[in-house]
């Protein structure tokens, strides 16, 4: 799960920077504001690539999920790419449990037959 999920808040990052980039040639928001909350959000789709496996990390990211979208009354393309990023968290953190368990079951099932024999 760790790896489908860190591979989409990547692409988050890419995305925000770039949102942020759109956002700036909107006269009303001021360059530092618009920095301040893209940086935010930027730093923490990378922190929580670590954050994954512990208590709290797959909620912080569909807080993350929610903002994005949110962020279409910003920058209104962003209500279609927050979406779709909405979906991708959800297939990873979905298949990802999935792959999780099916490596599990079989890290148990190669525990059980014991060792291999050696070839010789």
């Amino acid at each position: 799960m760790r790896t489908l999920c860190a591979s989409t808040l990547i692409g988050e990052f890419f995305v925000i920077g770039f949102a942020g980039l759109v956002a700036m040639k909107d006269d009303s928001l001021s360059m530092a504001t618009v920095w301040w909350v893209c940086g935010v959000a930027m730093l923490l789709s990378v922190l929580l690539c670590g954050m994954i496996t512990r208590p709290g990390g797959v909620q912080l990211g569909w807080a993350l999920q929610i903002a994005l979208i949110a962020s279409g009354f910003v920058v209104p393309v962003m209500f279609f790419l927050g979406a779709a990023f909405a979906a991708l968290w959800w297939a990873s953190c979905h298949y990802g449990a999935k792959i999780d368990a099916v490596k599990a079951r079989w890290a148990a099932q190669a525990e059980a037959a014991g060792p291999e024999p050696e070839a010789g």
